[in-house]
């Protein structure tokens, strides 16, 4: 009986460590996620930014005729 107990008592260390390790892969990788969203949402603020300038310049106006 006090193998069997010795055993669980074993098991459940293991299990807490493996909890524990997991617990701290899971806030690395939410830490992982916020910045890149951060870094996405910049970028996408930057190329909307950016669009307006590369619509004027990309009109056909502004275009020069392929036989040139």
């Amino acid at each position: 009986m006090e193998s069997r107990l010795t055993d669980l008592e074993i098991k459940v260390a293991f299990q807490e460590d493996l909890i524990e390790t997991l617990n701290l892969t899971v806030a690395r990788q939410q830490q992982q996620i916020d910045l890149l969203q951060a870094q996405f949402r910049l970028l996408y603020q930057q190329v909307r930014a950016a669009a307006p300038a590369d619509a004027e310049t990309s009109s056909p106006q502004h275009e020069i005729p392929p036989h040139y």
